[in-house]
């Protein structure tokens, strides 16, 4: 006989804990004492004795202990900043940057990177700067203070 999910059933729901002779009486089939026996209580990711999820999976990934917060800035935004008047070529240096809130306070180290191109002369001093971004502002005539630092 196949039971069709529209046909209601005559099979009353099981109602646990009344008396002994409703066969799930006094521990409602919990069996006697024990974590298990408790009300509210999982046993987290436990799989039944199964190797649980997530010891199955590989681990992946590293976090640094020491983690290098560098502000990256390409030419691009610099010649941005430049004609929104944000900065002044006199000295582009994070300091000045950060005060003038156009990168976060939350930066130790300044890099320029050569995406875009520059039209004038800046006085750059930065910790890292690309080689392509080097080449660009001498060529314009800008000048570029390395802070030396150990990396």
């Amino acid at each position: 006989m196949k039971l069709n999910s529209l046909i209601k059933t005559n099979y009353k729901k099981l109602r646990v804990g009344r008396g002994i002779g409703s066969t799930k009486g006094k521990t409602s089939g919990r069996g006697v004492k024990g974590q298990k026996s408790r009300s509210g209580v999982a046993i987290k990711s436990f799989e039944g004795g199964q190797m649980p999820l997530f010891r199955r999976l590989p681990k992946r990934g590293f976090k640094r202990v020491h983690k290098r917060n560098i502000a990256i800035l390409n030419l691009s935004d610099l010649n941005e900043f430049l004609k929104r008047k944000k900065i002044d070529l006199k000295n582009i240096n994070l300091k000045s940057l950060s005060e003038k809130k156009l990168v976060s306070k939350k930066y130790d180290k300044l890099k320029i990177l050569g995406n875009g191109e520059i039209k004038e002369k800046l006085n750059i001093t930065t910790d890292f700067i690309s080689k392509s971004a080097r080449i660009k502002i001498e060529k314009v005539g800008g000048s570029i203070n390395l802070i030396n630092q150990k990396a």
